[in-house]
């Protein structure tokens, strides 16, 4: 791959970055150099970068890195990367609704490479899309040093960014765009910093409000993004389904922070799959994804509903602490039930029904009264009767605890024990081949 680094003479972060470049690189000459696989190429303008246009006609390059300074009235230290373009007026360069091309990859490798390689006190983010040029169309981004003329100057900084730059290997990444959030984008950022989530366009807050069918799919198509994601502490709940559904209408699914990080490695396509099959099985459930990994054909597998349900009304927590660790992902309902219906790849399956019955019968056994019989699982409950205590005079209160911690009482000179006022309850379970899950 082909990259231009460009810079301006302007600029004294810029000339720093790219004097730091020259030296990791052995390039005092700024000639073409290949370096891990990548040939970089130099430009440095004379002008400010966001007034560059017509980039694509005086560089030949797959990807554009700008090298710049950042500005904040906010004196705060800080290493950025971002996308070009203006996604309403144009106050800074480039045109009016117009948006560069992104290089959402590069850019979520160059953040993670800033996150370890940031000078003490440095702030490293995103920014949301704000300024020119907005004609680029080879796959490009800003990578800066903020924000006042120390920082702009410091050599760590510019050894930071250089660094991150060079190291940076685009892997995995999926392409998304956001919406709401300040000039800092900070969830996309922290989603990003956490997962393979690789933001492009992001629209700062105060642009939702004027976000059409148009600018999404722009948005979508100078990303590549599959995804969309929406802060939505950050933006009114009637723009958010407003752009829920301009993001349904341009085929983008919207995913909340817990669904991206819960991704983990699967493949995209694979994810994509089971989310329609999840659909499919029970609109509106959230699906999550535990330990899948990977890629394959999801499938459905279902276990008795009401051994699911016994399991959970015993131990909830630790089922779910199970569950996490197989490769088999579960839905919960708009209720917040955990539904007897998982999905896995088809050649998992077998194990994962396995497994999910093992689970539910070993819980249930190890914290209550159970006897098998053949393949039957009896769950046998004593539970403190209210009615019965009544029944045999003893006033409501106190003494009502103590019965049911299983003490008896004296009423009227009789001893009123917990057996005389408990119920006991069977529930009984049919598994197949009971003892193979014991």
């Amino acid at each position: 791959m082909q990259i231009a680094l460009i810079n301006s003479a302007l600029d004294p972060a810029g000339t720093a970055i790219r004097g730091r470049l020259l030296d990791l690189l052995d390039n005092p000459g700024a000639e073409p150099v290949v370096y891990n696989e990548n040939r970089f190429v130099f430009l440095e303008t004379e002008g400010r970068l966001i007034y560059e246009e017509g980039l694509d006609d005086r560089i030949t390059a797959d990807c554009f890195i700008f090298i710049s300074r950042h500005t904040s009235v906010q004196a705060v230290p800080a290493l950025t990367v971002h996308v070009t373009g203006n996604i309403t007026g144009a106050d800074y360069g480039g045109a009016p609704r117009s948006l560069a091309r992104a290089a959402p990859a590069r850019m979520h490798a160059i953040l993670g490479n800033l996150r370890r390689a940031a000078p003490e006190g440095y702030r490293v983010s995103y920014e949301v899309t704000h300024h020119g040029p907005s004609d680029v169309t080879t796959p490009s981004l800003f990578a800066e040093i903020g924000s006042t003329e120390k920082e702009w100057r410091d050599p760590a900084a510019a050894d930071a960014v250089a660094r991150s730059i060079l190291a940076a290997r685009p892997a995995g990444a999926i392409p998304m765009i956001g919406f709401g959030g300040n000039h800092y984008a900070a969830r996309q950022t922290s989603i990003a910093l956490s997962s393979r989530a690789a933001f492009g366009h992001i629209a700062h807050s105060r642009q939702v409000g004027e976000i059409d069918r148009g600018m999404v799919r722009l948005m979508r198509e100078r990303t590549g993004a599959v995804a969309a994601y929406i802060d939505r502490k950050a933006v009114p709940a009637a723009v958010v389904r407003r752009l829920e559904s301009l993001c349904s209408e341009e085929g983008l699914v919207c995913l909340s922070e817990s669904e991206i990080l819960g991704i983990g490695s699967l493949d995209w396509d694979a994810y994509s799959a089971l989310r329609a099959c999840a659909g499919k099985t029970m609109p509106g459930a959230r699906l999550h994804t535990n330990a899948l990994s990977g890629t394959g054909t999801p499938v459905i597998g279902e276990i008795d509903p009401v051994l699911l349900e016994e399991a959970l009304k015993v131990d909830h927590k630790r089922f779910l602490g199970m569950l996490s660790g197989i490769p088999a992902g579960h839905l919960i309902s708009e209720g917040g039930v955990v539904l007897p219906r998982f999905l896995t790849f088809r050649e998992h399956r077998s194990r994962i029904i396995h497994d999910l019955i093992t689970f539910c019968v070993k819980i249930i056994i190890s914290s209550e009264n159970t006897a098998v019989e053949g393949d039957r699982l009896i769950i046998r409950r004593v539970r403190f009767d209210p009615r019965k205590a009544r029944d045999a005079g003893v006033p409501a209160g106190p003494l009502f605890g103590r019965l049911a911690e299983g003490v008896s009482v004296e009423i009227g000179g009789a001893t009123v024990t917990s057996e005389m006022v408990s119920t006991c309850s069977e529930t009984i379970i049919r598994v197949p081949g009971l003892e193979r899950y014991t």
